[in-house]
């Protein structure tokens, strides 16, 4: 008799592929509002210089709140939208390449390397350009600017058309880097999320295995799923924040050389310089990875193809 508490994992072949992408894009769009204001946040605490503006995440928060109102937390947003696609890439990819390995590896946790790896290098191939834009309207400010440019016009960003942001910052991008400099920082993103990608999804398999032993049998096991996946989160952001705070630097300030602005931000700040904005991004990607998980688990169960759904047990 099987053993309940053995996760059955819903592969490639078992989906229904049209249901996969229509609940997938649903999915995503309300995962990134609910954890936006956090990424925005991150950002500005890990390019400012020491504890300028801000004194922590909580502080951030509020400030920003103040000077701001709600819609100072979605700044960039309606352009980071555009990740959409980036996303779909990512999962469409890592599930076929889980598929492709499987022909020379039975082993989940090589599987999960290689295609978390995989996954990450094409969806950052996507991603990196609106991550530029994306981040540079997150640095509007009142009062005083963060990055290399400021909208024009109304300084205090009132009245401005979020639209008419976007252009603006894409034509100064443009002037100061031309088309290389959407693609600025582009090896240090790779440098962040293929490690951060690759290390999530074995640790994230690891810890829900290791629970499912822990837990009762009649434990759903979505449960230890959502518990697992942000135990995941916070080993990757851990190991990956240091090239994630240079990463963000390199885009936003417009440098050139990761190794200059390792140097540059180990003597202004030392060693804590490299774990700025790890509260932030563990706290962000608590709630985010825990609704990543059980939707996109959900997700794959609601597009198991009929003809598999009996045969299965959550």
């Amino acid at each position: 008799m099987e053993d309940k508490r053995n996760i059955q994992i819903i592969e490639w072949e078992h989906l229904d592929k049209k249901k996969f992408y229509v609940f997938g894009v649903a999915m995503t769009m309300m995962i990134r509002v609910s954890v936006y204001p956090f990424t925005l946040i991150r950002t500005r605490l890990q390019v400012q210089k020491g504890k300028s503006l801000y004194h922590g995440t909580f502080d951030a928060f509020i400030k920003i709140l103040r000077a701001d109102g709600v819609t100072g937390l979605y700044r960039g947003f309606l352009v980071n939208t555009f990740t959409l696609i980036s996303g779909q890439c990512y999962v469409t990819t890592y599930e076929l390449t889980r598929k492709f390995v499987a022909d020379y590896s039975q082993s989940n946790t090589v599987k999960s390397l290689v295609a978390g790896g995989s996954a990450s290098l094409v969806a950052q191939s996507i991603t990196v350009p609106i991550d530029v834009v994306s981040q540079h309207l997150m640095m509007q400010r009142k009062g005083e600017r963060m990055g290399r440019f400021q909208v024009q016009g109304n300084p205090e960003g009132q009245g401005v058309v979020a639209f008419g942001q976007t252009k603006d910052i894409i034509k100064q991008i443009l002037r100061a880097d031309g088309l290389r400099g959407f693609y600025r920082g582009y090896v240090a993103s790779l440098l962040t999320y293929i490690p951060n990608s690759a290390v999530w999804w074995p640790f994230y398999h690891f810890y829900a295995e290791q629970l499912s032993h822990l837990c009762p049998k009649e434990c759903p096991h979505i449960v230890f799923q959502a518990i697992s996946g942000p135990l995941a989160a916070a080993t990757a952001s851990i190991l990956t924040n240091p090239m994630d705070v240079i990463r963000t630097r390199v885009q936003v300030e417009g440098k050139n050389s990761i190794i200059l602005t390792f140097r540059q931000l180990m003597a202004e700040e030392g060693p804590w310089g490299l774990m700025k904005g790890l509260s932030a991004r563990i706290i962000s990607a608590t709630p985010s990875t825990i609704v990543i998980v059980v939707g996109y688990e959900s997700l794959k169960k609601l597009s198991l193809r009929p003809e598999l759904v009996d045969s299965r047990h959550w």
